[in-house]
């Protein structure tokens, strides 16, 4: 008998390792941007945790704002639904704080507000055409530096200027007056 207890508590803290290493994947992949697989990801962790358990409903929080970035606003509601009435207060606290924002009515916004980003992933071939741009883009910066312009001192005039001469004479006087006075 004692046997079998310990086999239940080792598949049991085997199944929470899973279910952490999906709940992180999943947090993951929903901070890059990739709402289907954070989906996926804490779904998993879900199923693996106890519905009524502190983790298993910080899982189920992420999960419903995966849902909502997933466009699946209506999983998304119910699920709130549910975690309103979870046993622990933070998790039903956030329940009802993300049910508010969900449920609160969408602005519209001017089209002037909005800047339109082309998808560049349907135009075939774009990848070698990115590699293109990227390379020509580092030799046009190489092009773009100034050559140094080498002067032929024949054409200069080297001939002494008096300003020069007059502006070292005040400076001179300048300094040798300030002397004096500090004296």
């Amino acid at each position: 008998m004692k046997t079998v207890l310990i086999f239940v508590q080792t598949v049991s803290s085997e199944s929470l390792e899973i279910a952490k290493a999906k709940y992180q994947s999943g947090k993951a992949a929903f901070e890059n941007g990739q709402y289907r697989e954070a989906v996926e990801e804490l779904e998993k962790a879900s199923a693996l945790l106890a519905r009524n358990s502190r983790l298993g409903g910080e899982v189920q929080i992420w999960l419903v704002t995966a849902y909502e970035a997933a466009g699946r606003t209506e999983d998304a509601l119910a699920l709130c639904e549910q975690l309103k009435r979870h046993p622990h207060l933070e998790v039903s606290k956030q329940a009802r704080e993300v049910h508010y924002i969900l449920k609160a009515p969408r602005l519209n916004r001017p089209k002037e507000w909005m800047t339109e980003i082309p998808d560049l992933g349907a135009v075939p071939d774009n990848e070698a055409k990115i590699r293109l741009s990227a390379n020509n883009t580092k030799s046009s910066q190489r092009q773009m530096r100034p050559e140094p312009e080498f002067v032929d001192l024949n054409q200069v005039n080297t001939r002494d200027n008096r300003f020069i001469w007059m502006a070292l004479i005040v400076i001179g006087l300048t300094v040798a007056s300030l002397v004096w006075f500090s004296f």
